[in-house]
């Protein structure tokens, strides 16, 4: 199966945080999937990138622990919200994207078949991680221009 058919798969997947006191459901397909190397990803996630998988926001399904979800602004641009009593970081929306929400790919339960098509905001990764795959690379200011080599 190709990334492209993983990502365009149609059905449901379930996700949550790591206490389950927040469980919620996807319905695909999914717009993309990135591992994103933004600074505000790595402080948020403690890792040299984060992959994830963004969607519709009516795609999205809390089925448990809305009164468990803390949303704090993390930039100018955008707010995370995390589980109030584990901590894990679920979600992420874009002021400039407000039918949008981005969902760390790992927070699904496992065997989504959803793959990483590329890597963002590239110039800001860490020294430390090595990348070794053949996915697009981008960068830039937006984060997502091509980077030339």
């Amino acid at each position: 199966m190709s990334e492209e058919e993983t990502s365009t798969q149609s059905g449901e997947w379930q996700g949550g945080c790591l206490c389950g006191a927040v469980t919620f459901r996807i319905e695909r397909p999914v717009s993309a999937c990135v591992h994103c190397h933004c600074t505000l990803c790595q402080r948020n996630h403690g890792a040299g990138h984060v992959a994830w998988v963004a969607l519709s926001l009516d795609k999205l399904t809390v089925d448990r622990g809305k009164e468990e979800l803390t949303k704090y602004a993390s930039s100018e641009h955008g707010s995370r919200s995390f589980c109030r009593k584990c901590g894990t970081s679920l979600f992420c929306q874009l002021d400039e994207r407000p039918d949008e929400i981005v969902i760390p790919l790992a927070n699904l339960e496992p065997g989504s078949g959803i793959k990483p098509q590329a890597h963002i905001f590239f110039d800001d990764r860490v020294s430390w991680s090595d990348v070794r795959d053949d996915l697009p690379r981008l960068g830039g200011k937006s984060g997502v221009e091509p980077i030339k080599s």
